[in-house]
C-alpha cells in the first residue's frame, strides 16, 4: 500500500522521537546534561563556543567542556527537529478530522505535549538537573512517542491484517496488557535507580563505578528481582503463540516482544556485572522505550474490530 504524506511523516516522527530518546541517553551517560548551562541559548549564544577563547563574559570557565557542550547542543537541535516533525504531523492530520478524528486529536495532543516538553527541558536545566525533573522529562517523552504511535497506527491500520480465534485473541490481549503494565512499573523503578546513582555520583567522595549497583540498597534489588516477572510474562506469551500457531503480525510482534524482554534482561545483567558501561546504560534506556512501543503496538493490532475468527 502506498503511504500518503501524513503516514510517511508520522512514521518518520515516531522513529525520530525514539532516536531523540537515544540521544538523551547519550547526553546522560556522558554527563553532558549541563553542557549548556542556560536555556534556550547555550552560553548565551545560539551557536555555542568551540573553545575557551570564544566563551562570552559572565560565564565560569570551569563550566565549559567543548565535548559536553556540543553533545547537549546536538541533543537540543534534534529536539527542535522533532518539534518541527510533530508540527508537520499535526498539520497533515487535519485531513483525518472527520474521517478518522482519533488521528487528528492524538496528533494535536502530541503537539501540545511537545510544547510542554520543551518548557520542561528548560526547567531541567534551570534546576541543575534535578533528578525528579529528569525523570519527568523522560516519562513525558514516552507519552509523546506512544501518542504518536497511536496516531500512526490509526492512519495505517489497513496494513495490519490478522486472522485468529477470539479466545486466543483475548488471552493474548490480557498477556500483553500485563506485560506492558510490568514494563511501565519496571521503567519507573529504573528511573528511581538512576536517581539513586546520581546521588552517588554527586557525593563528595565518589566510590569506584563498579561498586555503585552492588552496594545500592532499597530500590535496585527490587528492580533486579522484578525483571523475573517480565521474563515469566514473556515466556507465557511465547507459549501461547506456539500452542495456538500464531501467524502474521501477531507472531511477528509477539516474537519481537519476547526477544526484547530477554535482551533487556541481558543488558541489565551486563550493567550489574560489568561496572555499568555507558554504552549499556544507553541501550537499557532505548530498549525499554522500544519495548513499550512494541507492546502498545501489539495491543492496537489485537484490539482491532476487524479481527477475523477462524476454527482449527
Amino acid at each position: 500500500m502506498k503511504l500518503n504524506a501524513f503516514q510517511k511523516t508520522a512514521i518518520t516522527t515516531v522513529a525520530a522521537t525514539l532516536f531523540l530518546i537515544l540521544v538523551g541517553g547519550l547526553v546522560r551517560a556522558a554527563g553532558a546534561g549541563l553542557g549548556c548551562p542556560d536555556w534556550p541559548k547555550c552560553f548565551g549564544m545560539w551557536i555555542p563556543p568551540t573553545s575557551l577563547a570564544e566563551l562570552p563574559a559572565g560565564f565560569d570557565e570551569s563550566q565549559f567542556n567543548v565535548w559536553k557542550t556540543w553533545i547537549e547542543y546536538v541533543n537540543r537541535l534534534v529536539g527542535v527537529v522533532i518539534g518541527l516533525l510533530i508540527t508537520a504531523t499535526c498539520v497533515l492530520s487535519i485531513r483525518y478530522r472527520k474521517e478518522k478524528p482519533t488521528v487528528f486529536y492524538s496528533s494535536v495532543t502530541a503537539f501540545v505535549l511537545v510544547l510542554f516538553q520543551g518548557w520542561l527541558g528548560g526547567v531541567v536545566v534551570k534546576t541543575g538537573l534535578h533528578a525528579g525533573m529528569i525523570t519527568a522529562h523522560m516519562l513525558v517523552a514516552m507519552v509523546i512517542v506512544t501518542v504518536l504511535l497511536y496516531a500512526t497506527f490509526e492512519a495505517t491500520s489497513d496494513l495490519f491484517k490478522i486472522r485468529m480465534e477470539e479466545s486466543f485473541r483475548k488471552k493474548m490481549m490480557w498477556t500483553v496488557w500485563i506485560l506492558l503494565g510490568l514494563t511501565i512499573i519496571q521503567l519507573i523503578l529504573g528511573t528511581q535507580v538512576r536517581e539513586a546513582i546520581d546521588v552517588i555520583k554527586n557525593a563528595s567522595v565518589v566510590p569506584p563505578r563498579g561498586t555503585w549497583l552492588e552496594n545500592m540498597e532499597g530500590v535496585f534489588p527490587i528492580h533486579r528481582s522484578f525483571s523475573w516477572l517480565l521474563v515469566i510474562a514473556a515466556g507465557w506469551m511465547f507459549y501461547l503463540m506456539r500452542k495456538e500457531n500464531a501467524e502474521g503480525w501477531v507472531r511477528k510482534l509477539g516474537n519481537l516482544n519476547v526477544l526484547l524482554v530477554f535482551l533487556q534482561v541481558l543488558v541489565g545483567i551486563g550493567l550489574n556485572y560489568l561496572a555499568m558501561p555507558r554504552v549499556l546504560q544507553v541501550l537499557h534506556l532505548v530498549g525499554v522505550a522500544i519495548m513499550v512501543c512494541t507492546q502498545f503496538l501489539m495491543i492496537l493490532v489485537l484490539r482491532r474490530e476487524e479481527v477475523v475468527t477462524s476454527e482449527h
